[in-house]
């Protein structure tokens, strides 16, 4: 699974108009789930998401968690996190699970995020979304299952 976390102040997913959900401050947390990704890897990762220290303590350091400082999550899927561009001009997708997969493991990601005790929104799984993102800092983290345990 992928991650594209970022500090905000502000978010929000628009559906047709409509705004659907909205946090701040908080994280936006942009997820991508691949082929061969379970609910172990979405509980791993909701784990760190909710314990990433990327929030400033008393003294200007990164030191607090979106725990820590009673932030909320805005949780969007996003398959194109899978986007591989090493042939050519237009990505490939290959790699990100179809909906029939990636459904099931970004709702388990979401609810293990939850279950930490984090307040979570959601965009529209599979809609066209218009994310609506105030990063603050900017501080944006990548993060990737694969990675964090190679």
């Amino acid at each position: 699974m992928r991650a594209l976390v970022q500090r905000v102040r502000f978010g929000a997913v628009r559906v047709e108009g409509r705004t659907v959900a909205e946090v701040g401050p908080g994280l936006v947390v942009l997820v991508g789930v691949r082929h061969g990704d379970t609910e172990e890897d979405a509980h791993f990762l909701a784990r760190k998401v909710a314990h990433l220290r990327i929030f400033p303590d008393e003294q200007g350091k990164l030191n607090r968690s979106v725990l820590e400082t009673g932030g909320e999550v805005l949780s969007v899927s996003q398959f194109t996190l899978y986007g591989d561009c090493r042939k050519g001009n237009r990505p490939s997708f290959v790699d990100a699970a179809g909906p029939e997969r990636a459904l099931p493991v970004y709702e388990a990601f979401n609810q293990a995020l939850a279950s930490h005790g984090v307040p979570v929104r959601t965009g529209v799984f599979g809609a066209v979304m218009l994310v609506e993102i105030h990063n603050d800092g900017p501080v944006t983290i990548w993060l990737d299952t694969a990675e964090l345990r190679a």
